[in-house]
């Protein structure tokens, strides 16, 4: 029934790919399908002036596609001199996201930014960016540690996140972009470790959907992110 022959709960292939960049404290690509996404985490010492003396770190994200990651070019914003609402939107929730498993008191007065460049894109991209965000804010955490400039273990728990939607009028887990672009019922879900939610984003495209549809959406989330947070503990370990 599925364009690419999964079944209704089956996660497209992952794999997370460490160590990509010399240069950034912690790094990684993650592939899910043919989503591809660089994730790269910056540690430094400041943080934003609204928290400052506050003993407080801070976690932060920016997101973006590059001009042929979809399949015709789209430009580049830098070009149109300022970032699309979409882009916005995406780079404060991968932020929100990665706090959520962060104890800021741990982390010290200090920030990191995630970076998220979509290299390709086919459905599914904020989540990629989450879930491979981590494994580079995990990284780099680490060499923290290693150091002695942090303590204790900032993070918390994993983060991961994945799309479940209803595609041809059935619940379908990790929408690639052709069920995507004709789901009836599109969700995002960013859970912890311990499956509490961090966000739920859906939205009917079509006819509105029901409280056990979305009970069937959040069971798939819970299964898909489990095996996310698998690929994440595999890669980092």
């Amino acid at each position: 029934m599925r364009p690419s022959g999964r079944n209704l709960n089956e996660m497209r292939a992952v794999s997370i790919e460490t160590g990509i960049t010399k240069h950034a404290e912690g790094s990684c690509m993650i592939r899910m399908g043919d989503t591809h996404v660089l994730c790269t985490a910056t540690i430094e010492d400041r943080v934003p002036p609204f928290i400052k003396g506050s003993g407080l770190g801070w976690v932060t994200a920016e997101y973006g596609m590059l001009p042929r990651s979809t399949t015709s070019r789209m430009r580049r914003e830098a070009s149109a001199g300022k970032q699309g609402g979409r882009t916005v939107e995406i780079q404060r929730l991968i932020g929100r996201s990665l706090r959520a498993g962060v104890d800021r008191s741990a982390l010290g007065e200090r920030q990191i930014t995630v970076d998220c460049d979509v290299i390709q894109a086919d459905g599914g991209t904020r989540c990629a960016s989450i879930t491979g965000g981590w494994v580079a804010l995990r990284l780099a955490v680490n060499k923290l540690l290693k150091t002695g400039d942090c303590v204790s273990d900032p993070i918390i728990t994993n983060v991961a996140a994945v799309s479940c939607g209803i595609y041809a009028g059935q619940p379908v887990l990790d929408l690639d972009y052709p069920e995507d672009s004709e789901a009836g019922v599109d969700g995002n879900f960013i859970l912890l470790g311990d499956q509490r939610l961090v966000e739920v984003q859906m939205s009917a495209e079509g006819a509105a959907f029901s409280r056990a549809q979305m009970i069937e959406l959040l069971d798939l989330a819970d299964k898909g992110v489990s095996e996310l947070m698998d690929a994440q503990n595999a890669a980092v370990a």
